[in-house]
């Protein structure tokens, strides 16, 4: 049985992946590990890079459309014998997915597994993610985007008060970013699964082209009983946003069609039809500022809709 299996979805970011991969290559620990690359039909000779670069690589996936980060990851996942039919003894222990644009120091693979060996009760775990300046990525722990915490989220409230227990519990920066913390979900760029957990859950929601999938999925590992944990002894740097850069209007067209597909699904049927009503016209409207103020910047301040 592998100890670790590790999926990177790859769109166009060639150089980020070259790195990650290296980081990976210089990883240190007595465990096993399977990685596979799916790319997502990249045009930039990402996958001739792998093959001439990083012939270890267990394997690598290309495929023919940019279905999207969900499409791509479940391509990735049922390689390793995930999905309908899977048979616990068969698959690794461990299951990370793992952006391209992230740089590993080489004992944070082997200090998230031993974390997870130590919490039986953990189904998934992100570490500490810090940008390039050292600023954390405040996407790394975050709660569940319930009406009211997408509310405050939409409307300012969470920018203008990150430090109160209420209006900041979207990216929960009422916290001490140094503190372990049982969250309702981590960030799909770095997310480590326990192999039982993800049977249980099941595959990504492919109806998440970009954005929301990671906490769908936290959503139903919670379901079935599991807990979610932020582990910042573990620090790992995020680039972020470098493939959906690539193609700003898209990447956030798309992060607001996730909050509304992630409120449909979870939130619509318990919530009264006048804040249903409410939400999806906020949604509408701050989709189309974004839009707007993303078409007046020139290229090089192009950014992603979450950062």
């Amino acid at each position: 049985m592998v100890d670790l299996a590790i999926v990177i979805v790859n769109y166009n970011t060639r150089e980020d992946l070259d790195r990650c991969l290296h980081s990976i290559a210089a990883s240190e620990g007595d465990f096993t590990r399977q990685v596979i690359i799916v790319d997502n039909a990249s045009t930039d000779g990402s996958a001739e890079m792998v093959r001439a670069k990083h012939p270890w690589v267990d394997r690598l996936i290309v495929t023919d459309h940019n279905g999207g980060y969900a499409y791509a990851n479940n391509i990735g996942l049922r390689a390793l014998g995930f999905g309908e039919g899977a048979a616990q003894g068969a698959l690794p222990r461990y299951v990370l997915l793992l952006n391209p644009d992230t740089i590993l120091p080489p004992t944070a693979l082997r200090e998230m597994l031993a974390f997870m060996d130590r919490s039986p009760d953990v189904g998934a775990a992100g570490p500490k993610l810090v940008r390039q300046d050292g600023r954390l990525d405040l996407a790394c722990r975050r709660s569940f985007p319930t009406p009211a915490v997408s509310f405050y989220r939409i409307i300012g409230l969470s920018k203008l008060f990150p430090s109160s227990p209420r209006f900041g519990r979207y990216n929960m920066t009422f916290l001490d970013p140094d503190v372990e913390t049982e969250v309702d979900a981590v960030v799909g760029a770095f997310m480590l699964m326990r192999a039982e957990a993800l049977l249980q859950a099941g595959l990504l929601d492919e109806a998440f082209f970009m954005y929301g999938e990671d906490l769908d999925l936290c959503y139903r590992i919670k379901e079935k009983g599991w807990r979610i944990v932020y582990h910042p002894e573990v620090t790992v740097v995020h680039v972020k946003g470098a493939s959906s850069r690539k193609s700003s209007r898209r990447a956030i067209a798309a992060f607001y069609d996730a909050m509304r597909i992630f409120h449909n699904k979870h939130y619509r049927a318990s919530t009264p039809a006048l804040v249903n009503l409410l939400i999806d016209l906020g949604i509408s409207i701050f989709k189309a500022l974004a839009l707007w103020r993303d078409g007046l910047r020139p290229a090089e301040r192009k950014r992603v809709a979450s950062a």
